[in-house]
């Protein structure tokens, strides 16, 4: 056991620590005595218990880093983040503000939950990614061990289809990770994906196209790719009545992410009309306080673009 290192000696122990967590036995190894453990993580100390067997050595709120690095330190070799703890350490700023942090751990692990651990044995563990000093589940795992979790359909729809606008997954992986995964809590991600694959992109689309089947207006195309008669691209269109060449557009700058982003998709529109498409654009906000003004707009639009000559464009046929 080495000797002469003082409890005070903070430059030295953080050097043995992780992110500031260290293990007890580690603690006692360098020859801090457990009664100077023990009264340093009492209330008022300078240290705290972390979890079970593990100090963090402050005595502020833990960081999303040290709850993470911590649950990892007992979990034990294999474990990794997944949930929501993985997504913050992917870089989903949302995810960063939950608390509890989802562990899946060997299934032939034993190492029960603990205070804001929730540890999950199981026998198909991902290939892990490691971000830093964090050993996590890739985003598809993570996403689904999130959505699996989640109890209100407006969270799960905006969970999921957030990281596929991401393009960090798609679709496709989704839907087999639901298939080879644990069906437990997996009703509602099965039934949002099975929305969000009818042709939305975002949680703001998916209402947008409830609140049309109320018009009594032609069938809408979602995401339809739209182009001239000879085959020269247009824009993809939120939504398209191609009877008339009418498009409906969902205007979200979150969902567009940056302003170049946004002012991309004015572009966009302004093309559209350029080519003589009647385009409405609605915000979600509008859509979602004020659904009889959106349907009145929508039915007055399609009688004006029913009135004029269509034009020569065309929805682009499945290749």
């Amino acid at each position: 056991m080495q000797r002469g290192i003082w409890a005070d000696d903070l430059a030295v122990l953080q050097a043995h620590a992780v992110n500031g967590v260290i293990r007890s036995h580690k603690l006692k190894e360098l020859g801090v005595a457990p009664s100077t453990i023990s009264a340093r993580c009492l209330e008022g100390g300078t240290w705290q218990r972390i979890l079970p067997g593990f100090v963090l050595l402050h005595n502020g709120f833990p960081t999303q880093l040290e709850r993470s690095t911590a649950a990892l330190m007992y979990g034990g070799p294999g474990s990794m983040l997944t949930g929501h703890a993985a997504l913050a350490a992917h870089g989903h700023r949302r995810s960063a503000s939950m608390s509890d942090v989802h562990l899946l751990i060997p299934a032939d692990t034993k190492r029960t939950s603990a205070a804001f651990v929730t540890t999950e044995r199981t026998w198909r563990p991902p290939e892990p990614v490691v971000r830093g000093t964090l050993r996590c589940a890739p985003v598809t795992r993570a996403l689904l061990d999130a959505a699996r979790r989640t109890r209100r359909r407006d969270e799960c729809r905006a969970l999921l289809s957030g990281v596929v606008q991401r393009r960090e997954t798609s679709m496709e992986e989704l839907a087999i990770e639901l298939a080879e995964g644990s069906s437990h809590g997996s009703a509602l991600p099965r039934s949002v994906l099975r929305e969000l694959t009818g042709g939305a992109h975002s949680v703001e689309e998916v209402k947008a196209q409830r609140l049309y089947q109320q018009s009594g207006l032609p069938a809408m195309v979602h995401n339809g790719v739209l182009e001239t008669h000879d085959g020269k691209f247009i824009a993809v269109a939120d939504g398209w009545i191609d009877d008339v060449a009418m498009a409906w557009e969902i205007d979200s700058l979150s969902h567009h992410f940056t302003v170049p982003d946004h002012e991309a998709t004015l572009v966009r529109r302004e093309h559209m009309q350029g080519h003589g498409i009647i385009v409405v654009t609605h915000l979600p906000r509008t859509i979602r306080e004020e659904p009889k003004r959106v349907l009145h707009q929508l039915r007055q639009s399609y009688r004006l673009a029913r009135s004029r000559p269509r034009p020569a464009v065309r929805l682009r046929s499945p290749a």
